[in-house]
């Protein structure tokens, strides 16, 4: 039979979290520690805002860019976050529709792009497919940012160092050493960093440090899918400097042949979005962090992570692989997501504590248990 598929699908495969999401759904009452989704809806002014949208007919297409009136709003809120002035924005269908946007007007067969390991899933595959190169720069086992070895993998080849923090998915947090470090390393060589900021209300020790703060050639990401609770909303939005002008045009005219523009009604919810306070939710994950912590630490080697909602934990011994691991627990009802898939290691698993307190003590007891054999 013909092969009518492009030679680019052959380099990637369906997503090892999709394929246990889909698992837990085949499950009676799973412990559900696979996908980063948190389990909080969304606020009930913000759906109210979206349903009035709808029932006024707000419908439509918006600009490429978005509603005028909502970059109006965040464009003060990036100013604030960077020190830019006059920053160029624009709203994304969620964080990974402006990956692929930043990335198909960046990339050319044949860049290098430094990406510290583990990492976001999809960075490997949207590079890999535009006929780049990751460069992985390993960061076990305590996932600080590696300085040192970033500087050594920059070569004349070099397009992007991507920065994600807090990350996904170790939920290290980057201290302002470790930024200004890395930042000195772009600005010598002149090379964008692309800062990958979805989780930034969930920063626990400390305040969140936004990278462009540090470094005119960033550019931002950020969302509300996470922060929210509507990661099916599909709401992002990128930001840049006037230094990186070219490259919003270039993204926005991406934007007018792929996406044309992100969901209207939702963007016209956006407002309320920013009005709420959403400390609650940030205090009731720490508190899930430390419970998952704690019933796990005496077992397994792993760090208590800073920011977003998921832990990185070092397979027991006497398993081969994460893998084989990860396979055990799901055999005992508790879904988690080998490291292979974020990284270019199969010994770390990791864990989103997006659940309720007593299944995280529940999953961490099984966990254990398995782990002592």
């Amino acid at each position: 039979m013909k092969n009518y598929l492009a030679d680019r699908t052959k380099l990637i495969d369906a997503s090892g979290i999709r394929k246990v999401f889909a698992l837990g759904a085949t499950l009676e009452d799973p412990i559900n520690l696979s996908i980063g989704q948190p389990e909080f809806d969304v606020p009930e002014p913000v759906k109210d805002a979206a349903i009035e949208a709808i029932r006024n007919g707000l419908n439509r297409y918006s600009q490429t860019a978005g509603e005028a009136a909502i970059l109006e709003q965040l464009c003060p809120k990036v100013v604030a976050e960077t020190g830019w002035d006059k920053p160029r924005v624009m709203l994304t269908n969620g964080v990974t529709g402006g990956l692929l946007l930043a990335f198909m007007a960046l990339i050319n067969p044949g860049d290098e792009i430094v990406v510290p390991d583990p990492y976001f899933v999809m960075y490997k595959h949207l590079v890999r497919m535009l006929g780049g190169t990751c460069v992985y720069v390993d960061s076990y086992p305590d996932f600080k940012l590696p300085v040192e070895k970033i500087a050594a993998s920059v070569t004349d080849k070099t397009k992007l160092i991507i920065l994600n923090s807090p990350s996904n998915p170790t939920g290290g947090v980057y201290s302002e050493d470790e930024i200004k470090a890395v930042v000195d390393i772009a600005r010598k060589r002149d090379i964008i960093l692309l800062s990958d900021e979805i989780y930034d209300m969930f920063s626990y020790e400390a305040e969140h440090l936004c990278i462009g703060k540090y470094y005119d050639k960033t550019v931002l990401f950020k969302g509300f899918g996470k922060s929210f609770g509507m990661t099916g909303w599909r709401m992002g939005y990128a930001a840049c400097s006037e230094a990186l002008a070219s490259l919003m045009e270039s993204m926005l005219m991406i934007q007018q042949y792929t996406f044309v523009c992100a969901p209207t009604p939702f963007q016209c919810a956006l407002p309320t979005a920013l009005a709420q306070d959403m400390r609650s939710y940030v205090e009731a994950y720490r508190v899930k962090r430390d419970t998952l912590y704690d019933g796990l630490k005496g077992t397994f080697k792993l760090h208590k992570p800073g920011g977003a909602f998921y832990m990185f934990a070092q397979k027991p011994d006497r398993y081969a692989s994460a893998t084989e691991f990860v396979k055990d627990a799901i055999a005992h009802n508790v879904l988690i997501i080998p490291g292979n898939v974020f990284s270019e290691r199969d010994t770390h698993f990791r864990m989103c504590y997006t659940t309720s307190e007593e299944k995280l003590r529940q999953g961490a007891e099984i966990l254990c248990r398995l782990a002592n054999g």
